[in-house]
């Protein structure tokens, strides 16, 4: 993409209220050309409103809108440029995933790549011609990653998209992102699962209570990611003693620390006869907790 191009995706002081209630309050989001840009938070913090207001389904109480340099209510033509997968897509259950994918083609009213297509169906291990009704959680989110990836759409926004995947078809999706972002797409992914946005993200956007409370490079996440450890053991080993997140029943130790503190920790335990040890991510809503105060409801 020229440099001279806009952002695939500009929004300044968006909020948006549904009565006296702010879901957006007062957002800004970049997102660059040629990147993937994750949007993190935890469920109700304001992602899918947000979006819907990107694909103009909702209009915004203030601020501004911008995809792909332009705005989506006024110009709605610009949504035929754009790859979408919703959170929670209901689909013709009478229809095969076929007939989805031609109906869909029909509303866009720009032709599909069928030998792309074919070669999604192939990698994503789809029935095609089962009807929806048929089909598992997993594979109608199938049909939706399908269906956007085939047009060779200027811009993805995908909101949760791996709901439903299974681990193999997970790393397929994290392949075809990666190869649509290196032949010159530009990608939102919504999610709440911190590991996908760092596997896959350039950038990062935190979102909490319909504000960015962080946006940066994904590296960020690095700095604010966690991991709880728990084990049995006889004493808290001095080293730990005043460490500010330890709880210690007499015989359970339980922490939460930065990532980079684990091996170390991990050691200290060991050192102190420590059993049964146990380390693992901490959850998304442990991390904003940790980092951001109270948790949205």
């Amino acid at each position: 993409m020229e440099s001279m191009s806009p952002p695939a995706i500009q929004v300044q002081n968006l909020v948006k209220k549904f009565g006296r209630f702010a879901a957006v309050d007062g957002l800004s989001l970049t997102v660059e050309r040629g990147s993937i840009h994750g949007f993190l938070g935890p469920n109700g913090s304001g992602k899918s409103t947000t979006i819907r207001t990107l694909i103009g389904v909702l209009t915004p109480t203030s601020g501004t809108v911008e995809v792909l340099g332009e705005n989506p209510l006024k110009h709605p033509s610009v949504l035929k440029r754009i790859g979408y997968v919703p959170g929670d897509a209901a689909l013709w259950p009478n229809l095969t995933g076929r007939e989805v994918f031609r109906a869909l083609e029909a509303l866009r009213g720009l032709p599909v790549d069928r030998d792309r297509e074919d070669e999604l169906i192939e990698v994503f291990h789809l029935d095609a011609d089962k009807k929806v009704r048929e089909y598992s959680t997993g594979n109608r989110r199938k049909v939706g990653l399908i269906a956007a990836f085939a047009p060779e759409p200027e811009l993805l926004i995908l909101d949760e998209p791996t709901s439903g995947l299974d681990p193999l078809m997970e790393n397929v999706f994290v392949k075809e992102v990666r190869d649509y972002r290196d032949r010159g797409g530009s990608v939102l992914l919504s999610s709440h699962i911190l590991s996908e946005v760092e596997t896959l993200c350039d950038y990062v956007t935190v979102i909490k209570d319909g504000q960015s409370v962080a946006s940066n490079e994904v590296s960020y996440l690095r700095h604010i990611s966690a991991h709880r450890i728990t084990a049995t053991i006889p004493a808290v080993p001095p080293e730990l003693g005043n460490h500010p997140e330890l709880d210690f029943d007499g015989q359970h130790l339980s922490l939460t620390t930065e990532a980079a503190s684990v091996p170390e920790i991990l050691r200290v335990i060991i050192d102190g006869g420590g059993q049964d040890i146990i380390s693992t991510p901490a959850s998304l809503e442990e991390i904003f907790l940790r980092h951001y105060g109270q948790e949205t409801s």
